[in-house]
């Protein structure tokens, strides 16, 4: 009961010292106007408007180039393809790895709940959009990435970010920049929400209360990996994502199947709240901005995070990464959460809490329940796929933190091992207190790399745009006759 007390006690401390700094960075990076009954965030428009522009201005490149991109994945190359470290696969299970996560399980329901079930029509459309975002971060972070002489890569929108800017005169404002979205990049990298929710749903289904052993072994084990570097954490990865994936969508598409009578309904129900034709929740405008806005926190696409970890894929060619980067929203937004919206919908799990007040919100329980409604015994197979997310998207985030300090601070063997242990350190205390505050400063800070890496997208846009009718030409033409890196020198 005392320790109890005490850490109640020490998250209140915690809460009450960081409720200011949260409050501020909320109040700019969030800044909102009022539609109707909805508060419209102007980040994520800032960010379905990118999206929707560079989607048009390279020619639907994310459907063009949807089977390029699965061949790119599944075909074996020669380790002596050009610099990097990890190879295409192993580049888009990493990313995979930091989007794929509780945002698809917590998150979703959440969308729903708020703006009904035509949030999942608009979350879709939001993820399809952003997969041409995707495309143009990764094949630029990959183009402006540093390889050392040890073979290693530092890569990452800041360098594009940097360069940009100091072409056109303007080298202070570009650094200014680059730092900045260095410094969003490692606050959002403290993910102690994966921790905690993590932990909620064990207790929740077993029972078990030691939050401080949980926290400390969760981050244990992301040192173990993280230290190991990315190709370690691309080892780990490239075996974990499609295991967690597969249990957690065949678990999803059997309950789908099990209540197939009930798919006609939620389909219909979808496209009702969709486009405006039930007005509670806000309308069009409440399913619109909280689709959008969930599928902009799970996918990421446009806030430059998963071009961190594409930079280290071992190609000579940078729009092959560009490629397989496209896929991942869409596994992401269009495959997993919205697997899970059917689910929740398809048994009905959320009208309990359909448009009740946002304070009243929950996540995570819904999900579980609409998977327990099948068998009893789903929500311990769900409770191993959160683990597994909540792990996977913490190893992730841990190395676009690192990367993001070894920009700032220098690639040093020492800068890296600092950041990462003191990274674990701040990470087991994850499931021991509530951070509310933090979490929102972290949603901030994810939210603001954002900024300046649109920006910077759109000045390299006629850059970009030449690679592709370059690569296009190369590739796509029928005397090609084959598809894959580019002839060296190119």
């Amino acid at each position: 009961m005392m320790q109890s007390d005490a850490q109640g006690g020490l998250a209140e401390r915690i809460n009450d010292a960081a409720a200011p700094v949260s409050d501020a960075a909320s109040a700019v990076i969030f800044y909102s106007i009022r539609i109707g009954e909805v508060d419209l965030p102007l980040v994520v428009v800032w960010l379905i408007v990118a999206a929707t522009v560079f989607t048009f201005y390279f020619r639907f490149i994310n459907l063009r180039g949807f089977a390029h991109a699965l061949r790119l994945v599944v075909r074996r190359r020669a380790r002596h393809e050009g610099d990097g470290e990890i190879s295409h696969f192993e580049a888009l299970s990493s990313a995979l790895s930091g989007t794929v996560g509780l945002g698809n399980i917590a998150s979703v329901p959440v969308a729903i709940a708020l703006g009904g079930p035509g949030a999942v029509f608009w979350m879709i459309v939001a993820g399809f959009l952003g997969m041409t975002s995707k495309f143009a971060e990764c094949a630029l972070a990959v183009k402006y990435r540093r390889t050392k002489p040890d073979g290693t890569v530092i890569g990452g929108p800041m360098f594009y970010i940097e360069a940009v800017f100091s072409r056109r005169g303007l080298k202070t404002l570009g650094k200014f920049a680059a730092v900045f979205f260095a410094i969003m990049t490692i606050g959002a990298s403290v993910s102690v929400f994966q921790v905690n929710q993590s932990y909620a749903q064990l207790s929740n289904v077993t029972g078990v209360t030691a939050p401080l052993a949980y926290g400390v072994i969760v981050s244990a084990l992301v040192a173990v990996v993280i230290l190991g570097g990315i190709r370690n954490i691309a080892r780990v990865t490239r075996v974990l994502v499609p295991f967690m994936g597969a249990l957690y969508l065949a678990a999803g598409w059997l309950i789908i199947l099990l209540n197939i009578d009930a798919a006609p309904a939620a389909v219909a129900a979808i496209f009702k709240g969709a486009f405006g034709l039930e007005a509670a929740g806000g309308g069009i405008v409440g399913a619109l901005v909280n689709g959008v806005q969930r599928a902009t926190y799970s996918s990421e696409a446009g806030v430059g995070s998963a071009a961190i970890a594409h930079a280290a894929v071992r190609t000579k060619e940078p729009l092959t990464e560009g490629y397989v980067a496209l896929l991942e929203p869409f596994i992401d937004t269009v495959v997993v959460c919205a697997t899970t919206a059917l689910v929740i919908i398809m048994t009905g799990a959320h009208e309990p809490y359909l448009y009740v007040p946002r304070s009243e919100i929950v996540g995570i329980e819904i999900t579980s329940a609409a998977f327990g409604s099948a068998f009893s015994w789903y929500p311990y197979v769900l409770l191993v796929s959160v683990i597994l997310f909540a792990f996977s998207t913490l190893i992730a985030w841990a190395y676009y933190g690192a990367q993001a300090a070894a920009y700032l601070f220098g690639a040093t063997r020492a800068v890296d091992v600092t950041f990462k242990l003191t990274l674990c350190a701040l990470l087991s205390t994850g499931a021991a207190i509530h951070l509310s505050s933090i979490i929102s400063f972290i949603d901030s800070m994810l939210f603001g790399m954002c900024i300046p890496n649109i920006i910077a997208l759109y000045l390299l846009l006629p850059e970009l745009k030449r690679d592709v009718r370059r690569y296009e030409a190369a590739h796509f033409a029928p005397k090609a006759g084959k598809t894959g890196d580019a002839p060296a020198g190119t």
